[in-house]
């Protein structure tokens, strides 16, 4: 999976893979984050996690306004 992001929503999406997987209170985060992911079950929630948090943040981008001025 490859997805640019900017260095916000980055943050943002850490941020929220921190706290659904309950790893806010661990003393190293990445470290956390990375043991989650050398499993395959955490692996593979985690992907889902971000495939739907890319889904929310794809359906919450404001739409242009079209019509006569």
């Amino acid at each position: 999976m490859f997805v640019r992001l900017s260095e916000s929503e980055t943050e943002d999406l850490y941020r929220e893979l921190l706290a659904h997987f309950n790893l806010i209170g661990a003393s190293d985060h990445c470290e956390a984050l990375d043991s989650a992911w050398r499993d395959a079950y955490n692996k593979e929630q985690i992907e889902e996690f971000i495939k739907a948090w890319l889904r929310r943040k794809r359906s919450e981008k404001p739409k242009p306004i079209t019509g006569l001025v």
